[in-house]
C-alpha cells in the first residue's frame, strides 16, 4: 500500500484512479496495527490500488473525509466513497464490497 501524504495528494488520486481503497489509521492504534496487515493481504486480488493515511500526520483528511474513529476502510469509485468500515472491520464483508468494485470496473 502506498501512503498517501497529504490532502492535495488525495484529491489527485481520486481523479487519477477509477477505483482505489483508502485505510485510515492513526498513531497508538493497536485495532489500526492489527488490521492493516490483513487489508494489505487482500491487494494482490484486486486490480485497483490500495493506499493509506495516517491522520495523525495528515488531520485534514480526517476532517474532510467526516472521520471519527480509525481505523476507517474506504472504498472508492469515480471520485465517490461506494463503502465506508469502521472501527471494527469485518473482512467478509469487505471483501464482498471490493469483489463488488472490481466487477464494476470490468
Amino acid at each position: 500500500m502506498n501512503e498517501v501524504k497529504s490532502f492535495k495528494a488525495w484529491q489527485e488520486l481520486l481523479t487519477q484512479q477509477e477505483a482505489l481503497l483508502l485505510f485510515v489509521k492513526t498513531d497508538h492504534c493497536s485495532v489500526c496495527e492489527g488490521l492493516y496487515p490483513q487489508v494489505e493481504r487482500l491487494t494482490e486480488q484486486y486490480p485497483f490500488p490500495f493506499f493509506y493515511v495516517n491522520v495523525a500526520k495528515v488531520p485534514e483528511m480526517a476532517g474532510q473525509l467526516s472521520l471519527f474513529t480509525a481505523p476507517v476502510v474506504l472504498l472508492f469509485r469515480q471520485g465517490k466513497e461506494t463503502a465506508r468500515f469502521a472501527r471494527f472491520v469485518p473482512l467478509e464483508q469487505l471483501q464482498k464490497r471490493l469483489d463488488e468494485l472490481k466487477e464494476a470496473c470490468g
